[in-house]
């Protein structure tokens, strides 16, 4: 028995968080992550031994992407040196960040042997798969403009894409969760105010701040792309190194 045990610990992949920016983020997910195993294995689950391996790096420096056209040689460094720490340890790892992930391509092209989940792959095939045909994105700057520097700007192919009328008040209501902490008294009637000012009842937070302060009352589908990325590095990490469950859609996996 306890042969079987070591056994099935040792088959699942080991998965990695970079973090940073901020940090709570990459504490957010890692909780998501755990949450997600357990309810994956379901009354299989053993404790201690089922939870998943996962290694964090968490670089303080990845901080100043809130601006990034400004800082993207300081901010590619920096995850230049964290993936140096963690892509060696790890068989797939995932950027606790929606800004960030806009590095996905210069980090395939580093021909790393572990893999990227980014998060834009992970929300374009939850769009595909549930359908969606109009929603709103609500992220950092860089995210909101849709432009040259968010890691979203393909989605509008699949579907019709709302904006904030306030971009710079949302950016501005960000940086507090960052600066003042998610408990803050003044954080969620702000957001609130920008939810109830959208016309679409699918709201995508695409900012892993948001999902710490989104505990309030709505009628409207507030989709935290943090979630899915937690469920496909839990699909990752249950299928060993095999292909993981978004990109198969396979739900029957080994544990």
């Amino acid at each position: 028995m306890q042969s079987e045990i070591v056994s099935s610990t040792k088959a699942r992949a080991t998965i990695g968080i970079i973090t940073g920016s901020g940090p709570e983020a990459g504490i957010d997910l890692w909780g998501k992550v755990l949450k997600r195993n357990k309810e994956l294995i379901g009354e299989c689950f053993r404790g201690d031994l089922d939870a998943p391996r996962v290694l964090v790096v968490s670089e303080p420096l990845l901080g100043l992407s809130m601006d990034l056209a400004a800082n993207e040689k300081a901010v590619w460094e920096a995850m230049r040196k964290s993936l140096e720490v963690l892509a060696p340890k790890v068989d797939a790892f995932a950027i606790a960040c929606n800004t960030l992930n806009w590095f996905a391509p210069h980090i395939e092209a580093l021909g790393l042997s572990d893999k990227l989940i980014s998060f834009q792959s992970v929300l374009e095939h939850w769009v595909k798969e549930t359908g969606v045909n109009n929603l709103a994105l609500l992220g950092a700057g860089p995210v909101t403009e849709m432009g040259e520097w968010s890691a979203y700007r393909d989605l509008t192919r699949l579907t019709a894409v709302e904006l904030p009328a306030n971009t710079k008040a949302l950016h501005t209501l960000i940086e507090d969760v960052k600066r003042l902490g998610s408990e803050h008294a003044s954080l969620r009637p702000r957001f609130k105010q920008i939810i109830d000012d959208l016309d679409s009842d699918i709201v995508i937070l695409a900012c892993t701040e948001l999902p710490l302060i989104a505990d309030l009352q709505t009628d409207k589908a507030l989709i935290d792309v943090t979630d899915l990325v937690a469920d496909a590095l839990v699909s990752y990490s249950c299928s060993g190194l095999q292909a993981n469950a978004f990109e198969t859609g396979n739900e029957e996996l080994p544990l």
